[in-house]
């Protein structure tokens, strides 16, 4: 034995060096990407976008084109009645701020921020929809200045708002200026996190093990918000008829797949997640690493359509679309291109007053700026 394990340590060395040198010339995947993603792209026709689709009337169009979008992302948790209840309350400047549940689903009973103006309603809504920011440890306090918890949560919630909020809470910015607002955390944000703590490649692990079991979690996270609009909709203080989506970053993306999938929500702006398969899926897009993609994807969508044909089946409602020149998650040509095929499809349909497409010289962030220009947007649409 002892001769053995002699011989194995002589030839460890060996057998490292032929791993790693016995084809130096051959490889397959080159910074975790397929050598042959290139022509992988090019396979990518979108037959089911809007002017690919054999069908011609634009309704039409839109009707398969969701159907398409939600049969990529069933199943979908089993519906269950919401029975809300209040846990906490703060009084605030203009407003009311509840701590609520509800269930998102009958597997989930679920914490959000309810966020209620002083006056007469019904009001107009906005679900305020959090990022990804790979901070896992809160979520709507993202969106919403929390209150009744720990301090960590504060600071970390005040630290977020001052690194991409442009150190306002948008929720709060809304509700001040006569919105009701709801936000909730998605599947392993916040409060309903992962029990054994914050770990960074446990997108991997909850991304795999849905998978494995028939669902994804992009799709997951899209339900649990079709849901919350669904049971915004239901309370008397909302016109259930003026509903809208507010995203940045992952929210963003989350903000235009809202309206892609239900007509429940009447205008979304989405904040600095907005491009092409193109552009995103190159050898130094931060796209190609994973991780954090997983909350984001959408089985076998891409064989159908690219990401702005999915946010043109929410054509013609209002659209806000921003995204910084500098932003380093979204190359600038991709932006251009996509918002290029959105003011196609919204011109075709004689829309174009209900769309915006801007850049902005700035970052991957929602200054003041941003903020003012949404509210102005919503406050026209959501009458």
């Amino acid at each position: 034995m002892k001769k053995y394990s002699c011989l194995v340590a002589l030839l460890f060395p060996f057998y490292l060096y032929a791993q790693t040198n016995l084809f130096p010339d051959h490889y397959e995947v080159i910074k975790d990407m397929p050598i042959f993603y290139e022509q992988l792209k090019a396979t990518l026709t979108y037959p089911e976008a809007w002017n690919n689709s054999p069908t011609k009337d634009f309704n039409t169009w839109r009707e398969e084109a969701r159907q398409i979008l939600i049969d990529c992302m069933e199943p979908a948790p089993p519906v269950a009645e919401f029975n809300p209840t209040i846990i906490d309350t703060e009084q605030r400047e203009g407003y009311k701020a509840h701590k609520i549940e509800f269930n998102v689903s009958q597997w989930s009973r679920i914490p959000a921020y309810l966020l209620i103006p002083e006056g007469t309603g019904p009001f107009p809504a906005v679900v305020m929809l959090h990022d990804h920011g790979a901070r896992f440890t809160i979520g709507k306090e993202k969106m919403v200045s929390p209150f009744n918890v720990g301090e960590e949560v504060k600071e970390e919630a005040l630290d977020w708002a001052e690194r991409c909020y442009d150190s306002v809470f948008t929720g709060d910015y809304y509700a001040q200026n006569g919105f009701v607002v709801l936000a909730i955390d998605a599947l392993f944000w916040g409060e309903r996190g992962r029990k054994e703590g914050v770990r960074y490649d446990s997108q991997q692990a909850l991304s795999a093990n849905l998978l494995q079991m028939g669902m994804s979690w992009g799709s997951l996270i899209t339900f649990d918000d079709i849901r919350s609009v669904e049971f915004l909709a239901t309370l008397p203080e909302v016109d259930e008829n003026n509903i809208g989506a507010l995203g940045f970053s992952m929210g963003a993306h989350r903000a235009w797949m809202l309206a892609a999938a239900t007509d429940k929500v009447k205008a979304a702006a989405a904040i600095c997640w907005m491009n092409t398969t193109d552009h995103l899926m190159t050898l130094t897009n931060n796209q190609n690493k994973g991780g954090s993609a997983y909350a984001m994807i959408i089985p076998n969508i891409r064989n159908y359509m690219d990401y702005p044909h999915v946010a043109s089946i929410a054509c013609p409602k209002p659209m806000l679309f921003f995204n910084g020149i500098h932003d380093k998650l979204f190359p600038v040509e991709g932006v251009k291109d996509a918002y290029s095929i959105l003011t196609s499809v919204w011109e075709e349909q004689n829309a174009t007053d209900k769309l915006i497409t801007k850049l902005w010289d700035s970052p991957h962030f929602f200054s003041k700026e941003m903020l003012t220009e949404t509210h102005y947007f919503f406050k026209k649409w959501l009458k």
